[in-house]
């Protein structure tokens, strides 16, 4: 089985990395695994076509081919390759450490304690891997990691989380840095059954515990946000470019607070169980106590607050405005029927 070009170039990186001189291609040729079955591959090839005529210059010239592609794909990557002639004329290779050494990272005290608090941020993602790998590097090249400055409480008293539970996130996280439009199907708060949604997807954001994808919906052909947690099946990633002009700077939080009645104008009253909805409370105008293991909230009303109010269930009644008790009965309705 021939070896895959990413091992091929590793090879030939560390080979002249790890040289103390110049080698030639011919020295490189006989210690790279991948170029000898290359050349071999070459030269049976020619040999089945001449019917039994080995052309000796087939695996020279599919050597020489692949090597010059990766000398330049490593240079492309950064890798400083310089070519030495030797007195009798014959060409080396060799990429001496001192040319090819990153200079050295220097963090300081806050810098280190930010990347220590966003390495412990990704949890249940793909992402999370990778933060830690990235903080064990920097700790065994001696950052300050292991302190964190701004942490005052007992270890594991408090950490920042976000969890990732969508098995819809990681395909809409690569959406949106390739820009690739995807699709999928949605169930709306108040809908028994989900619909296919075609989405030019933007940027994600974690508010309330909850992850959203803002983007361009095709099909009503304006801006619209996705909770993540009511995609059901598969994202479908889909060809051909964006139609809509993605915005210079997406603020996606804005955007979900706009949806989800943060920024209201309006003022709704409703009857809250005593010792629940905490966050509801956290935004309460007012609050008075009615008895009986009641409370009266006046809360900012505005669009979304019935899809919100529903996730409390039977801990809060509407009891004004009718428009938007009728909303979250139909939710409930919806909801109840599957």
């Amino acid at each position: 089985m021939a070896i895959a070009k990413a091992e091929r170039l590793m090879n030939l990186a560390l080979c002249l990395l790890g040289t103390r001189r110049p080698l030639t291609k011919r020295e490189l040729r006989e210690s790279i695994e991948a170029y000898i079955e290359a050349a071999a591959a070459a030269a049976a090839a020619t040999a089945a076509a001449a019917t039994g005529a080995i052309g000796s210059g087939a695996g020279d010239d599919a050597f020489n081919r692949m090597f010059e592609r990766d000398k330049d794909d490593l240079r492309e990557l950064g890798l400083i390759i310089e070519t030495v002639e030797s007195v009798d004329g014959e060409i080396g290779y060799l990429a001496r450490r001192d040319s090819n050494r990153l200079p050295p990272i220097t963090l300081d005290a806050e810098e280190a304690a930010a990347l220590g608090l966003a390495a412990k941020v990704w949890q249940q993602a793909r992402l999370a891997g990778a933060a830690s790998g990235a903080l064990q590097k920097l700790r065994a090249a001696g950052m300050p990691l292991a302190e964190d400055p701004y942490d005052t409480q007992p270890a594991g008293a408090l950490e920042p989380r976000i969890p990732v539970h969508e098995a819809a996130f990681e395909p809409l996280m690569l959406a949106c840095r390739d820009r690739r439009p995807v699709m999928f199907d949605y169930r709306k708060s108040n809908a028994a059954q989900p619909r296919q949604r075609h989405v030019e997807p933007w940027a994600l954001e974690c508010w309330r515990g909850h992850w959203y994808l803002a983007g361009w919906d095709r099909e009503r052909t304006a801006e619209r946000v996705f909770r993540l947690s009511r995609i059901t099946g598969k994202v479908r990633l889909r060809a051909g470019s964006y139609t809509a002009e993605v915005p210079d700077h997406v603020t996606v939080r804005e955007t979900v607070e706009r949806w989800s009645g943060e920024t209201a104008t309006r003022t709704a009253r409703i009857k809250l169980r005593s010792g629940h909805g905490y966050p509801l409370r956290a935004r309460a105008l007012h609050t008075r106590s009615l008895g009986d293991g009641w409370d009266e909230l006046d809360i900012p009303y505005g669009h979304g607050l019935d899809a919100w109010l529903v996730e409390f269930g039977p801990d809060v009644v509407v009891l004004a405005p009718d428009e938007l008790r009728a909303d979250v009965v139909d939710r409930l309705r919806a909801v109840a029927k599957g």
